[in-house]
C-alpha cells in the first residue's frame, strides 16, 4: 500500500530560480511523513513512535522543478522499501501536482530509526511498530 499525501509548497520556497529550493523539498517529505507516523501511529494506538523518529540517512532524486502556486498542492506517495530491527526506510515519489498522472519531480529514500528520547539513542522498533508500518506503507 502507498501513503499518499498532499502538501502546498509555499511561495517562500522558491529559490532564485522560482523552484523549491533543496532544502524546502527536503521540508515537504518531513511535512508528508507525519501525519502517518505521528497521527496515524497514534490513531493506532502505538505510544512509543509519535514519541521520537530521527532521519538516520536521506537520498534526493531530482526529475523536474517544483513551482509553488497558490492553492496548489504537490502530490506525495510513501512506501515503506525495507524495514529491519531498528530502520525503518521509506521511498518516496514526488509529483509536480496532486494528481497521480502529474509528472514525477523527485523521487527520494529516507532511513529513519525510533528514537528513544529518555535514553537519548535510537532503539528497536517492536513488533507493532513494524506491523504498522507494513500495514500502512509496505509496496508489496
Amino acid at each position: 500500500m502507498t501513503y499518499v499525501s498532499h502538501v502546498q509548497p509555499r511561495w517562500s520556497d522558491m529559490d532564485v530560480f522560482g523552484h523549491v529550493n533543496h532544502a524546502n523539498v527536503v521540508t515537504l517529505l518531513e511535512e508528508a511523513r507525519v501525519p502517518v507516523l505521528f497521527g496515524e501511529a497514534e490513531r493506532a494506538g502505538l505510544s512509543e513512535l509519535p514519541k521520537g523518529v530521527v532521519v538516520v540517512k536521506l537520498g534526493v532524486h531530482y526529475r523536474a522543478p517544483i513551482v509553488a502556486a497558490p492553492g496548489r498542492s504537490v502530490r506525495v506517495e510513501i512506501t515503506l522499501t525495507e524495514l529491519k530491527a531498528s530502520t525503518a526506510t521509506l521511498g518516496y515519489v514526488v509529483r509536480t501536482g496532486p494528481d497521480a498522472a502529474d509528472p514525477v519531480a523527485v523521487t527520494a529514500e529516507t532511513v529513519l530509526a525510533p528514537y528513544d528520547t529518555v535514553k537519548l539513542r535510537p532503539r528497536r522498533l517492536t513488533d507493532e511498530e513494524s506491523e504498522f508500518l507494513k500495514r500502512v506503507l509496505a509496496d508489496a
